[in-house]
């Protein structure tokens, strides 16, 4: 594994993402050091609790648009998982020009620091709201995407590698669905945007270890989509609240009825694994070769969560968050 005797830095690393991966490639793996970049102070002491004393663990207070400070933090560092971003959809709709300067123009300052420091490699997490985005988050995540695919091209003859990271809603996750469904149950009544939406799921651990796999099999310029079960709203909310009152209130400005995580144009570059797609770069140094082991997908492929073949029932669904959630049996239902 690329990461043991390696030192790994995580921006954003004080969210639900850093500290997953921080705990596994801790108790699983021997890094040299994992760095914790992020702007809250506050929760980077609240984490040190959390890990205790292990002194392969260092924290470091910057913000991606501060280029200056990542080459600070770059110095000496092996790998960067790149995880910081402005995600709230709502507040990108209002504040466009801080997204943009964290998602986008932060992406630029990772990747300049990236190169000039040595990095060997750095992989970026997406999102599903990058393909064909319909909101600013997604269409700011759509542009990093792009910039990490193409630094490549600005290396020269050094070789740091990029490469992306692209999987749909995490299990649990603040913003998702689930937390809001867990307490509006409590008032007999949840609220559903449509009823034919569907959506992909991930754990934060399978998630933490996709994207730990990659950083060992990147050569530069993909985007990795790991292959996902695909669920109905209203099954997930039969799970969660089935004795609830379930009010329609209409899809929301911004909001997408099925998740695309391949579009029909990039399946054209794309090829399958057991468990995972990888979208290829075009670009003269991409070696074709280097997927050769995958499987070409069928013209007008689209790997979209409601013509996904991977799907979870009700027990299934249970089963998913009795796992992911702490404590979700003793909730009640």
């Amino acid at each position: 594994m690329i990461i043991n005797n390696r030192t790994v830095l995580i921006t954003g690393g004080t969210g639900s993402f850093g500290q997953k991966f921080t705990e596994i490639v801790l108790r699983d793996y021997q890094p040299d050091k994992v760095i914790i970049f992020s702007r809250d102070e506050l929760k980077q002491y609240e984490m040190r609790q959390k890990f205790g004393n292990d002194n392969r663990l260092r924290f470091f207070i910057g913000d991606v648009r501060d280029k200056d400070r990542l080459y600070r933090a770059f110095q000496g560092v092996d790998l960067v998982v790149h995880a910081a971003a402005l995600k709230q959809i709502p507040a990108a709709e209002y504040n466009p020009f801080e997204v943009i300067k964290t998602n986008i123009l932060g992406a630029q300052n990772i990747i300049e620091a990236a190169i000039d420091c040595g990095v060997k490699r750095v992989i970026a997490l997406s999102t599903d709201k990058a393909a064909n985005p319909v909101n600013l988050y997604g269409a700011t995540k759509l542009c990093s995407d792009k910039l990490f695919i193409a630094a490549k091209s600005y290396v020269g003859s050094q070789d740091t590698r990029f490469s992306v990271v692209r999987y749909g809603n995490v299990v649990g996750s603040r913003g998702s669905v689930i937390p809001l469904f867990l307490e509006q149950r409590k008032t007999g009544k949840i609220s559903i945007t449509d009823t034919r939406m569907t959506r992909f799921w991930i754990t934060l651990e399978q998630g933490v270890r996709f994207v730990i796999n990659c950083l060992d099999r990147m050569h530069s310029g993909e985007i990795f989509v790991p292959k996902l079960p695909s669920t109905r709203i209203t099954d997930l909310a039969a799970v969660i609240a089935p004795n609830c009152e379930i009010e329609i209130i209409g899809i929301r400005p911004g909001e997408k009825l099925h998740e695309v995580m391949i579009t029909e144009e990039d399946s054209r570059c794309t090829f399958e694994y057991d468990d995972y797609y990888v979208i290829t770069p075009r670009f003269p140094w991409w070696k074709r070769g280097n997927c050769r082991d995958g499987k070409a997908l069928p013209e007008g492929f689209i790997y979209s969560s409601d013509r996904n073949t991977w799907w979870l029932d009700q027990e299934a669904i249970k089963k998913m968050l009795q796992q992911a959630i702490p404590g979700f049996e003793d909730l009640g239902s």
